[in-house]
């Protein structure tokens, strides 16, 4: 069996570092990540997914990315109280939206 996931996607809103009672530093952000076809309407619809990312990968992750920037996630998915998101393992900084 296997639980992984890659996705390519621009960061919603700016990173924050956070910690939890233990010290662990996480973060939260969300992926808008667009679908590979269209739909009835002709247009690409996006789906937003919710990321985890924990310790030396959440601090990196707020101290160079900022809204808007290309990042690909390499992770698991993970279903809490029917809430899904992606427990990243890997994230790797693709590009900046400053750049293009």
């Amino acid at each position: 069996m296997l639980n992984q996931t890659v996705l390519v996607g621009r960061i919603v809103s700016d990173p924050q570092i956070n910690e939890t009672e233990n010290e662990r530093k996480f973060t939260l952000i969300k992926l808008a990540v667009p679908r590979s076809y269209k739909n009835e309407n002709g247009e690409y619809e996006t789906d937003f997914i919710p990321c985890v990312l924990w310790n030396t990968i959440a601090v990196s992750t707020c101290e160079y990315c900022k809204k808007g920037d290309l990042v690909g996630v390499k992770g698991r998915i993970q279903n809490i109280a029917d809430k899904i998101e992606i427990i990243a393992e890997r994230v790797t900084f693709l590009s900046s939206k400053e750049a293009n």
